[in-house]
C-alpha cells in the first residue's frame, strides 16, 4: 500500500511539471510561500518578531491593543501633544509651513490636514532610513510632491532652505528621539536591547558613540555625563570606562556599556542598585546621543535662524524633551523677543495632559514652547 502511494505521488507531480512547462519546455517558476518567522513562548518579545506591529495597515487590531496599554507599537512612533500644537498653530489653507523633525510624520500628517490641499508643508530629516519610509507611507495617504517636500535635511541649516522655499507660516521641531529608532536595537539607542553602540541619527555620518568613546579622556566624558544628562554618578561611570580601555576591553555593544555601568555603580547598597543603573543608563545613552549628533550646536543654530524664517505673524512651536534642550529654547525665545523679533511668547511652560501621558508613557517628559514672529 506505502509502495503504491509512493509510486501514484511521483506520477501525480510528473503531471503537474508537465502542465506547468513555458513553451521553451523550462518549468515556470512560481512564487515560493515564506512562513513568518517563529518566536520562542506565547508573545513575540523582540523587535523583529513583531511582524504585526511593523504593519499597522494590516493589523489594525494588534495596533490598538497595544496602544490601548500604553506602549508603542513597535516601528511606530505616537506623536505627542498634536492637539496642543494644531491649536497654537491655527494652520490655514494656502499656508507654507515647516516640519523641521519629519520623523513618523505624524505631526506632519496632521498639519498637512489643515491646508486641506491647498498650500505647502516642507519636512526635514537627517534619518535616511526613517524618513525614505515616512515618506512612501504620506504618499500612500494622499499627500503628493505637490502638498508635501520631503528633504534629507538637518534643520540647522534652515537659512538655506529658506532661499529655495520662501519664509514659512508655521514650523513645528520636535526634539525627540522617534519611537522606531529607540526600538530597533540595530540603531543603539537605548540598552534594553542588545545591539551596536552606536547613537547616530544618521547612520551614514559622523562616528559612532562607540568610536566616540575609544580614548576619551576622564575629565572630557565625566564633564559630557554632566553637561548633557545631569548624571550624578558621572565620574564612578568615567572611571570606569576609562579602566576598561587602558585593560583593552571594547565598549561596542549597548550591553557592553550597561555592564560598565552596573560595575559603576556597584558600591551602592543593593536594594538600590537596580533602580539606580536603570536611570544611569538612560541618562549615559543620552549623553552620548546628543554627544555624537551634535544636538545642542544644531539646536542653538536652528534657535538663532528661527526668527529669520517667519514670515511677520509667523508661529513657531517646539517641543522638548530635556531640561538642557528646555533651557536653551526658553533663553533663545526670551532674547529675541526683548529685541523684538518677536511679538509674543508663551509665558509658561505646556505639557501633555494626563490623559496623554497615560495613553503614552513618552509623553510624560515632553515641554512645548511657542513664539510668534513680529
Amino acid at each position: 500500500m506505502l509502495k503504491y502511494e509512493g509510486t501514484k505521488y511521483k506520477e501525480m507531480m510528473k503531471n503537474y511539471v508537465n502542465e506547468h512547462r513555458d513553451y521553451k519546455g523550462d518549468v515556470m517558476e512560481t512564487e515560493q510561500h515564506k512562513r513568518r518567522v517563529r518566536y520562542s513562548g506565547t508573545h513575540p518579545r523582540s523587535y523583529k518578531e513583531k511582524y504585526k506591529e511593523h504593519q499597522p495597515e494590516k493589523y489594525a487590531d494588534t495596533i490598538s491593543k497595544v496602544i490601548a496599554k500604553g506602549s508603542t507599537p513597535a516601528g511606530m512612533h505616537i506623536s505627542i501633544m498634536v492637539k496642543e500644537i494644531l491649536d497654537f498653530l491655527n494652520i490655514q489653507p494656502g499656508q507654507t509651513g515647516l516640519d523641521a523633525t519629519l520623523g513618523y510624520g505624524g505631526h506632519t500628517k496632521e498639519m498637512l490636514k489643515c491646508l486641506n490641499g491647498q498650500g505647502h508643508i516642507y519636512a526635514l530629516d537627517v534619518d535616511p532610513i526613517e524618513s525614505a519610509k515616512t515618506r512612501e507611507r504620506l504618499e500612500k495617504s494622499g499627500f503628493s510632491s505637490d502638498i508635501l517636500t520631503v528633504k534629507l535635511m538637518n534643520f540647522r541649516d534652515v537659512d538655506q532652505l529658506v532661499q529655495e522655499t520662501g519664509k514659512f507660516d508655521f514650523i513645528l521641531a520636535d526634539l525627540g528621539v522617534s519611537s522606531m529608532q529607540i526600538d530597533n536595537p540595530d540603531r543603539g539607542f537605548s540598552y534594553k536591547a542588545a545591539g551596536p553602540l552606536d547613537l547616530r541619527m544618521n547612520p551614514q555620518k559622523g562616528i559612532s558613540a562607540a568610536e566616540r568613546l575609544k580614548g576619551i579622556e576622564f575629565e572630557e566624558l565625566a564633564g559630557m555625563l554632566i553637561e548633557n544628562a545631569d548624571e550624578p554618578y558621572a565620574e564612578e561611570i568615567a572611571e570606569v570606562v576609562i579602566r576598561k580601555q587602558r585593560q583593552g576591553e571594547e565598549i561596542m555593544q549597548t550591553t557592553d556599556l550597561q555592564k560598565v555601568i552596573e560595575e559603576a555603580l556597584s558600591f551602592l547598597p543593593k536594594g538600590e542598585q537596580k533602580e539606580a543603573v536603570k536611570k544611569s543608563c538612560q541618562r549615559t545613552f543620552q549623553a552620548l546621543r546628543i554627544d555624537v549628533n551634535q544636538e545642542y550646536e544644531v539646536l542653538y543654530e536652528f534657535l538663532e535662524k528661527l526668527p529669520h524664517v517667519l514670515n511677520s505673524g509667523g508661529r513657531a512651536a517646539i517641543l522638548t524633551f530635556h531640561s538642557g534642550e528646555d533651557r536653551l529654547v526658553k533663553k533663545s525665545f526670551k532674547e529675541f523677543y526683548k529685541v523684538g523679533e518677536y511679538e509674543a511668547i508663551c509665558k509658561d511652560v505646556i505639557r501633555p495632559s494626563a490623559e496623554e501621558c497615560v495613553k503614552n508613557g513618552r509623553a510624560r517628559s515632553t515641554k512645548m514652547r511657542w513664539a510668534i514672529k513680529a
